[in-house]
């Protein structure tokens, strides 16, 4: 593996927990929202979908070593509504309330959100990480060379 495909890997990751971390700020933000601005209802708690992605052009895959063949990054193919039931709160003088004085609200556990934005903190500090580490390396191989 060459340094600019670490280069890649590092960054795909970080851009994808960046747009979890966007979703998990967009799922805590809409908590109490009962009605979207289209008026279908409550908020929709979104999950962010990611899949394995090659990092390499067609071409420079002939040219690898059975070694490097498996390398791969990771990319966003989607953000997909979660199909919980809404939590339903007794206010009779809510003005979202139904017939029989029960608000929907989005089921959106604030613990398990700050769980999931903990864990893509530590993953994005750790695709940061491995960039410095290879810029690092980028440094050591031009002072080897002079």
């Amino acid at each position: 593996m060459d340094l600019f495909t670490a280069l890649d890997i590092g960054s795909s990751g970080m851009s994808a927990q960046r747009t979890l971390m966007n979703t998990i700020s967009m799922n805590l933000a809409n908590i109490k929202t009962t009605r979207t601005v289209n008026g279908a209802g409550p908020y929709v708690r979104k999950s962010v979908m990611l899949e394995s992605t090659p990092v390499d052009a067609p071409f420079s895959k002939a040219m690898q070593s059975a070694q490097d063949r498996d390398l791969a990054g990771v990319k966003v193919t989607g953000l997909v509504n979660d199909n919980r039931p809404f939590r339903m709160q007794y206010e009779p003088g809510h003005p979202d309330a139904n017939a029989d004085g029960y608000v929907a609200y989005p089921d959106i556990n604030v613990v398990e959100e700050m769980a999931n934005m903990i864990t893509a903190m530590r993953s994005y500090e750790a695709s940061s990480s491995s960039i410095g580490t290879v810029k690092n390396m980028f440094t050591k191989a031009l002072d080897i060379g002079r």
